[in-house]
């Protein structure tokens, strides 16, 4: 499927008009400083996008980043202007066609971003292959994907690198399609409904297993909406199939729990983080508004301890006295059916 998938990439789809379902698009609405960058992408760079959602998070400024699946480098490009000239965003891939693009309009990018020397590479490889790479273990703080990772023939390789690449308090923040049941095998030979992101998706509970076997025993759900297949040939061979597209945040912090614990721990956001000063969205059920007290579990106080948020938090507690369970727990993949996120989507 590697080949079927780089001669899908690299020379059936010129753009994202080609596309026949609304797999690899971004149904949310960027916020409106996203927006603005935006409109400093390449118009042959943006063309060529073709991701399933935003993988932006907040607290950027300076971070070094690792773009798995990068193609012609549009979220490279929004990373690069988001870390700033002190940052640097790496991007990888292994259609040459896709980066033949990115590198070409590199300068551009950097000219307009003001500037003086390129924070941003790109390498031709296999995210599967992240291990025959010279990038050295625990270098990066930040690891986003959008739309990719269901294009993986190996996807445990890809995770376990991912864990590998991170640095301790580091983030894997991804968009991608799930599957309400593990897809028959006829249909991930389709070189149409791979290319599509469709026949490679993961059964949901099966995603969740893998995440916590390779390192990521706490996965955080930010967004999920539901998907369609438009062409009806296509919809013919998906049946009764029904897939999400899905923006998850997985984090390297030490001793997870496999459940989320009570110790009486509480958080204090300060508000400091740029265009998140009066709340900051750590998943879709926990939401900290700017100098309020809020509970949260035993995870997720060490996730904000550890990672690059602890600068912006007052964290209250210990886990020494254990009160039992919390009662968040992350939401099975029924949640596209119920949540207001569940809005169809549609191409950017």
């Amino acid at each position: 499927m590697h080949s079927e998938v780089q001669r899908y990439y690299g020379e059936t789809l010129a753009s994202s008009a080609d596309l026949r379902t609304t797999a690899c698009c971004t149904a949310e609405a960027p916020p409106d400083y996203i927006s603005r960058l935006l409109a400093e992408i390449h118009d042959e760079v943006a063309s060529r996008y073709y991701g399933c959602g935003l993988v932006l998070p907040e607290a950027l400024e300076g971070l070094r980043i690792l773009d798995l699946g990068c193609g012609a480098g549009r979220d490279v490009y929004l990373l690069s202007r988001l870390v700033g000239a002190g940052g640097h965003v790496t991007g990888i891939d292994m259609t040459p066609e896709q980066l033949n693009v990115a590198r070409e309009h590199l300068q551009f990018h950097m000219d307009r971003f003001g500037y003086a020397e390129p924070n941003v590479e790109f390498i031709e490889a296999n995210i599967e292959q992240l291990d025959q790479t010279d990038l050295p273990d625990a270098s990066f703080d930040l690891i986003v994907s959008n739309c990719v990772i269901n294009l993986a023939v190996d996807k445990s390789a890809v995770l376990r690198s991912a864990h590998r690449l991170l640095k301790p308090g580091g983030e894997m923040y991804f968009a991608d399609v799930y599957a309400d049941r593990r897809v028959p095998e006829v249909l991930t030979k389709d070189p149409v409904l791979y290319g599509e992101c469709l026949a490679g998706a993961m059964y949901w509970s099966d995603f969740l297993q893998l995440a916590g076997a390779t390192g990521f025993k706490d996965p955080r759900l930010m967004k999920a909406n539901t998907l369609e297949v438009t062409d009806p040939e296509l919809q013919q061979r998906v049946g009764e199939l029904r897939f999400c597209s899905a923006t998850l945040r997985l984090f390297r912090f030490s001793d997870a729990e496999s459940g989320r614990e009570n110790y009486g721990q509480r958080a204090i956001y300060a508000g400091t983080i740029p265009e998140h000063s009066e709340t900051f969205q750590l998943d879709d059920e926990l939401v900290f508004p700017r100098g309020v007290e809020v509970p949260v579990d035993g995870n997720t106080f060490k996730l904000l301890q550890e990672s690059r948020f602890s600068s912006h938090f007052q964290l209250i507690g210990d886990n020494r006295e254990h009160l039992g369970a919390f009662s968040s727990s992350l939401p099975s993949f029924e949640f596209t059916e119920d949540s207001d996120n569940a809005a169809k989507s549609s191409c950017c």
